[in-house]
């Protein structure tokens, strides 16, 4: 491993020298502050930020916990965050929760064991007074992504789950389709309730009341999207249009429907939401409704930045609202369709 001592003996400087310069301390030559990043760049070296943290008794270290059965989701998350991170001093720490309510208590604790500068929370925890209130005693900064729950000096990124999913029923229900499904996420995420809303406003709005038979429960696994297909086609009639709350159990039902001969969107549409890699890998490609995602972990990782820079003044927190889009794709397509395709089968 190259040390602090070898960017030293490349660069003829002192380690004392060479621990200013890479702080970014001043009273440094400008000559010999290139000689010492020269080096470095050469010897490709990298803070050792455990040590540098115990030395300067500064953390830098930012924690990302998250619980979500996506793995898509995990991802864009760990991306967004890594890109704002990149060329900081800050390193990024990853907590899975597996239960969220069995997580109370522990906060402070996991804060101080990984000596942690700030947080991030993800959904459903960013939502959970429980742990804010960890985060408030702990004194520590953080950011929620997706919170829906206002909370006081607490900054949250996070998009219009409500109007989004609004926005896409009303674009099936422009396709023509009247029986349309949903199926939800899990409950104990906000934006599954916040996107049912969204759903039934525009139904309504259209003079559609809510078949309950048409709303099925899911979890935002791609294993919940295969099993609440085979709810949906065993339905009479069939809905010709269904509503998946994310992408994965989107692909699901485009997968079940493969299984069970039924074309899509010829025979039923199927549209998701976030716009994951995998609504573009699947066939046909999902219309889904983008949730940029990393975006939103790219700026709540910002925030903590400025945060940790400037301070954690409540007074000047600021709740950051992102775009959505809707993204046409091949999965969906007129309700006719579907009936010519049975009258053809029968």
């Amino acid at each position: 491993m190259v040390t602090i001592r070898d960017v030293a003996a490349m660069s003829g400087a002192s380690i004392k020298t060479v621990s200013r310069v890479l702080n970014n301390e001043p009273n440094v030559r400008p000559e010999m502050r290139e000689r010492v990043l020269q080096a470095a760049h050469k010897l490709n070296y990298h803070p050792n930020m455990a040590a540098r943290s115990l030395a300067g008794r500064q953390s830098y270290m930012i924690g990302l916990f998250y619980e979500n059965p996506s793995p898509n989701y995990v991802v864009n998350i760990q991306t967004g965050a890594l890109d704002r991170l990149r060329g900081e001093p800050y390193r990024l720490l990853m907590f899975p929760v597996e239960n969220f309510k069995e997580f109370h208590g522990k906060m402070i604790a996991i804060i101080r064991s990984s000596g942690l500068a700030g947080v991030i929370l993800t959904p459903p925890l960013s939502n959970d007074p429980e742990i804010m209130d960890e985060l408030d005693q702990s004194g520590v900064p953080y950011v929620r992504v997706a919170g829906t729950e206002p909370r006081p000096g607490s900054p949250c990124v996070a998009i219009k789950d409500m109007i989004a999913a609004r926005e896409m029923t009303r674009y099936l229900l422009g396709l023509g389709h009247r029986r349309i499904a949903f199926l939800r996420g899990n409950p104990v995420h906000p934006a599954s309730n916040a996107r049912f809303e969204g759903y039934c406003y525009a139904l309504q709005s259209a003079g559609i009341p809510i078949d309950p038979d048409l709303v099925i429960a899911g979890d935002f696994r791609f294993a919940s999207g295969l099993e609440a297909a085979r709810k949906i086609f065993a339905l009479n009639p069939r809905p010709t249009a269904v509503f998946s709350s994310n992408d994965d159990m989107a692909a699901g039902i485009v997968q079940a429907a493969h299984e069970h001969g039924i074309a899509v969107p010829r025979q039923l549409s199927v549209v998701g939401f976030d716009d994951s890699q995998l609504a573009s890998i699947v066939w046909p490609r999902i219309t889904t409704m983008r949730q940029p995602i990393s975006a939103m972990a790219y700026t709540a990782t910002d925030i903590i930045l400025n945060l940790l820079e400037n301070g954690w003044n409540t007074e000047e927190i600021r709740n950051v609202e992102l775009d959505h889009a809707l993204i046409i794709r091949d999965s969906a397509g007129p309700p006719f369709l579907a009936n010519v395709a049975e009258k053809e089968d029968a």
